[in-house]
Protein backbone atom coordinates (compact mmCIF):
# COMPACT_ATOMS: atom_id res chain seq x y z
CA UNK A 1 0.00 0.00 0.00
CA UNK A 2 2.81 2.42 0.81
CA UNK A 3 4.49 1.68 -2.66
CA UNK A 4 0.55 2.34 -4.38
CA UNK A 5 0.64 5.56 -2.61
CA UNK A 6 3.93 7.00 -3.25
CA UNK A 7 2.76 6.44 -6.80
CA UNK A 8 -0.39 8.16 -6.58
CA UNK A 9 1.66 11.29 -4.96
CA UNK A 10 4.14 11.30 -7.65
CA UNK A 11 1.21 11.40 -9.94
CA UNK A 12 -0.46 14.30 -8.53
CA UNK A 13 2.53 16.05 -8.30
CA UNK A 14 3.46 15.28 -11.96
CA UNK A 15 -0.09 16.37 -12.68
CA UNK A 16 0.25 19.71 -10.85
CA UNK A 17 3.90 20.45 -11.81
CA UNK A 18 5.34 19.73 -8.41
CA UNK A 19 7.83 17.46 -7.43
CA UNK A 20 7.01 14.75 -4.64
CA UNK A 21 8.16 17.21 -1.63
CA UNK A 22 5.37 19.73 -2.91
CA UNK A 23 7.89 22.02 -4.03
CA UNK A 24 6.90 23.63 -7.34
CA UNK A 25 9.20 22.53 -10.56
CA UNK A 26 10.32 25.04 -13.63
CA UNK A 27 8.89 23.86 -16.70
CA UNK A 28 11.38 22.73 -19.51
CA UNK A 29 12.17 25.28 -21.62
CA UNK A 30 12.41 24.83 -25.52
CA UNK A 31 14.66 27.26 -26.77
CA UNK A 32 12.64 28.87 -29.93
CA UNK A 33 14.88 29.80 -33.12
CA UNK A 34 14.31 31.75 -36.09
CA UNK A 35 13.31 29.80 -39.14
CA UNK A 36 17.11 30.45 -41.09
CA UNK A 37 18.63 29.71 -37.44
CA UNK A 38 16.67 26.51 -36.98
CA UNK A 39 17.46 25.38 -40.66
CA UNK A 40 21.31 25.80 -40.59
CA UNK A 41 20.58 24.09 -36.97
CA UNK A 42 19.08 20.87 -38.63
CA UNK A 43 21.60 21.13 -41.39
CA UNK A 44 24.51 20.92 -39.20
CA UNK A 45 23.36 17.88 -37.28
CA UNK A 46 22.39 16.03 -40.52
CA UNK A 47 26.10 16.68 -41.84
CA UNK A 48 27.34 15.31 -38.55
CA UNK A 49 24.89 12.11 -38.56
CA UNK A 50 25.75 11.47 -42.62
CA UNK A 51 29.34 11.68 -42.02
CA UNK A 52 29.56 9.31 -38.98
CA UNK A 53 26.69 6.79 -40.22
CA UNK A 54 25.56 5.34 -43.24
CA UNK A 55 22.59 6.85 -44.79
CA UNK A 56 20.23 3.97 -43.93
CA UNK A 57 21.31 3.45 -40.26
CA UNK A 58 20.74 7.54 -39.81
CA UNK A 59 17.54 7.95 -38.13
CA UNK A 60 15.11 11.62 -38.26
CA UNK A 61 14.34 10.75 -34.47
CA UNK A 62 17.17 10.80 -33.69
CA UNK A 63 18.11 14.41 -35.25
CA UNK A 64 14.48 16.09 -33.85
CA UNK A 65 16.07 14.62 -30.20
CA UNK A 66 19.10 16.40 -30.62
CA UNK A 67 17.70 19.63 -31.41
CA UNK A 68 15.18 19.02 -29.20
CA UNK A 69 12.52 19.38 -31.28
CA UNK A 70 9.84 17.04 -32.78
CA UNK A 71 9.91 15.09 -35.64
CA UNK A 72 7.02 16.69 -37.03
CA UNK A 73 8.71 20.28 -37.09
CA UNK A 74 12.18 18.62 -38.72
CA UNK A 75 9.69 17.27 -41.50
CA UNK A 76 8.41 21.23 -42.14
CA UNK A 77 12.36 21.92 -42.89
CA UNK A 78 12.95 19.36 -44.80
CA UNK A 79 10.01 16.84 -45.86
CA UNK A 80 12.02 13.47 -46.01
CA UNK A 81 15.35 12.24 -44.86
CA UNK A 82 16.39 12.25 -48.21
CA UNK A 83 16.02 15.61 -48.49
CA UNK A 84 17.89 16.53 -45.15
CA UNK A 85 21.02 13.85 -46.93
CA UNK A 86 20.90 16.26 -50.00
CA UNK A 87 20.62 19.50 -48.50
CA UNK A 88 23.14 18.46 -46.32
CA UNK A 89 25.42 17.47 -48.87
CA UNK A 90 24.63 20.86 -51.21
CA UNK A 91 25.63 22.73 -48.16
CA UNK A 92 29.45 20.35 -48.10
CA UNK A 93 30.23 21.30 -51.47
CA UNK A 94 29.60 25.00 -51.60
CA UNK A 95 31.96 25.16 -48.66
CA UNK A 96 34.67 23.18 -50.47
CA UNK A 97 34.56 25.36 -53.27
CA UNK A 98 34.27 28.54 -51.40
CA UNK A 99 37.64 27.19 -49.00
CA UNK A 100 39.26 27.39 -53.13
CA UNK A 101 38.49 30.26 -54.10
CA UNK A 102 39.55 33.00 -51.80
CA UNK A 103 42.75 31.44 -52.02
CA UNK A 104 43.04 31.68 -55.99
CA UNK A 105 40.98 35.17 -56.26
CA UNK A 106 44.19 37.48 -56.31
CA UNK A 107 45.05 37.32 -60.34
CA UNK A 108 48.20 39.47 -59.46
CA UNK A 109 49.89 36.26 -57.84
CA UNK A 110 51.40 34.26 -60.58
CA UNK A 111 49.25 31.22 -61.83
CA UNK A 112 51.36 28.43 -60.31
CA UNK A 113 51.25 30.08 -57.39
CA UNK A 114 47.85 30.40 -57.66
CA UNK A 115 47.49 26.56 -57.93
CA UNK A 116 49.65 25.63 -54.69
CA UNK A 117 47.35 28.04 -52.90
CA UNK A 118 44.35 26.41 -54.14
CA UNK A 119 45.73 23.13 -53.17
CA UNK A 120 46.58 24.08 -50.29
CA UNK A 121 43.22 25.84 -49.49
CA UNK A 122 41.56 22.46 -50.84
CA UNK A 123 43.38 20.02 -48.68
CA UNK A 124 43.29 21.97 -45.16
CA UNK A 125 39.50 22.20 -45.77
CA UNK A 126 39.26 18.78 -46.45
CA UNK A 127 41.79 17.60 -43.59
CA UNK A 128 39.33 20.17 -41.46
CA UNK A 129 36.40 18.46 -42.52
CA UNK A 130 37.49 14.48 -43.43
CA UNK A 131 34.03 13.22 -43.02
CA UNK A 132 31.73 15.13 -44.55
CA UNK A 133 34.65 15.57 -47.38
CA UNK A 134 34.36 11.32 -47.56
CA UNK A 135 30.99 11.66 -47.84
CA UNK A 136 30.57 14.14 -50.51
CA UNK A 137 32.85 12.45 -52.73
CA UNK A 138 31.37 8.18 -52.06
CA UNK A 139 27.34 9.70 -52.07
CA UNK A 140 25.12 8.33 -49.40
CA UNK A 141 22.32 6.93 -51.93
CA UNK A 142 23.86 5.17 -54.27
CA UNK A 143 23.60 6.25 -58.08
CA UNK A 144 21.09 8.53 -56.72
CA UNK A 145 20.93 10.99 -59.89
CA UNK A 146 20.06 14.24 -57.41
CA UNK A 147 23.83 13.08 -55.28
CA UNK A 148 25.53 12.35 -58.38
CA UNK A 149 24.45 15.63 -59.52
CA UNK A 150 26.14 17.94 -56.63
CA UNK A 151 29.25 15.91 -56.83
CA UNK A 152 29.77 16.39 -60.73
CA UNK A 153 28.43 19.84 -59.78
CA UNK A 154 31.52 20.30 -57.89
CA UNK A 155 33.48 18.77 -60.38
CA UNK A 156 32.36 21.03 -63.05
CA UNK A 157 32.80 24.68 -61.33
CA UNK A 158 36.67 23.22 -60.51
CA UNK A 159 37.19 22.63 -64.14
CA UNK A 160 35.21 26.50 -65.09
CA UNK A 161 37.28 28.31 -62.88
CA UNK A 162 40.73 26.75 -64.25
CA UNK A 163 39.69 27.45 -67.79
CA UNK A 164 38.55 31.28 -66.61
CA UNK A 165 41.41 31.94 -64.40
CA UNK A 166 44.11 30.07 -67.41
CA UNK A 167 43.20 33.36 -69.48
CA UNK A 168 45.89 35.64 -69.73
CA UNK A 169 48.23 33.50 -68.53
CA UNK A 170 51.16 31.33 -70.55
CA UNK A 171 48.14 28.40 -70.86
CA UNK A 172 46.22 30.81 -72.79
CA UNK A 173 47.88 29.91 -76.40
CA UNK A 174 46.86 26.20 -75.72
CA UNK A 175 43.43 26.88 -74.60
CA UNK A 176 42.77 29.15 -77.54
CA UNK A 177 44.81 26.20 -79.83
CA UNK A 178 42.80 23.18 -78.19
CA UNK A 179 40.41 24.27 -74.87
CA UNK A 180 38.63 20.57 -75.46
CA UNK A 181 41.98 19.24 -74.56
CA UNK A 182 42.87 21.81 -71.87
CA UNK A 183 39.08 20.81 -70.41
CA UNK A 184 39.57 16.69 -70.73
CA UNK A 185 43.19 17.30 -68.90
CA UNK A 186 41.69 19.37 -66.23
CA UNK A 187 38.69 17.19 -65.79
CA UNK A 188 40.61 13.93 -65.16
CA UNK A 189 43.40 15.50 -62.99
CA UNK A 190 39.93 16.55 -60.62
CA UNK A 191 39.13 12.96 -60.56
CA UNK A 192 43.14 12.42 -59.41
CA UNK A 193 43.06 14.62 -56.86
CA UNK A 194 39.96 13.63 -55.40
CA UNK A 195 41.08 10.14 -55.07
CA UNK A 196 44.61 10.95 -54.33
CA UNK A 197 42.75 13.01 -51.16
CA UNK A 198 40.55 10.34 -50.01
CA UNK A 199 43.94 7.80 -49.82
CA UNK A 200 45.94 10.31 -47.48
CA UNK A 201 42.98 11.03 -45.79
CA UNK A 202 42.20 7.25 -44.55
CA UNK A 203 46.12 6.38 -44.29
CA UNK A 204 47.99 10.05 -43.59
CA UNK A 205 51.38 8.17 -45.16
CA UNK A 206 52.55 11.20 -47.23
CA UNK A 207 53.22 14.85 -46.27
CA UNK A 208 50.63 17.48 -46.79
CA UNK A 209 53.20 19.53 -48.56
CA UNK A 210 54.01 16.54 -50.82
CA UNK A 211 50.88 15.42 -52.17
CA UNK A 212 50.25 18.91 -52.98
CA UNK A 213 53.65 18.87 -54.98
CA UNK A 214 52.54 15.53 -56.35
CA UNK A 215 49.06 17.14 -57.55
CA UNK A 216 51.05 20.74 -59.43
CA UNK A 217 53.17 18.04 -61.22
CA UNK A 218 50.41 16.15 -62.73
CA UNK A 219 48.30 18.71 -63.78
CA UNK A 220 51.60 20.30 -64.85
CA UNK A 221 52.91 17.22 -66.62
CA UNK A 222 49.44 16.40 -68.27
CA UNK A 223 49.09 19.88 -69.74
CA UNK A 224 52.70 19.62 -71.01
CA UNK A 225 51.55 16.33 -72.99
CA UNK A 226 48.98 18.06 -74.58
CA UNK A 227 50.84 21.17 -75.72
CA UNK A 228 53.15 18.92 -77.41
CA UNK A 229 50.36 18.15 -80.35
CA UNK A 230 49.81 14.14 -80.98
CA UNK A 231 52.30 11.46 -79.73
CA UNK A 232 54.27 9.63 -82.60
CA UNK A 233 51.82 6.75 -81.54
CA UNK A 234 49.04 8.39 -82.81
CA UNK A 235 50.03 9.81 -86.01
CA UNK A 236 49.22 7.53 -88.82
CA UNK A 237 51.96 5.40 -90.04
CA UNK A 238 53.82 6.64 -93.27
Amino acid sequence: MAIIRGLRRRRRAAASGADEGGRTRRPRRRIRLENDQRRAQLLALGVQAFSERTYDDVSIDDIAKAAGISKGLLYHYFPTKRDLYLAGLRATAAELIASTTAATSNMDVPPLERMRAGLDAYLDHVSRHARPFVALMRGGIGSDPEVVGVIEGVRATYVERFLEKAEGTPLSGLLLSNRPLVRLAVRGWIGFVEAASLEWLQKQEVERTTLRDMLVDALLASLRIGSAGPSSSSRPAG
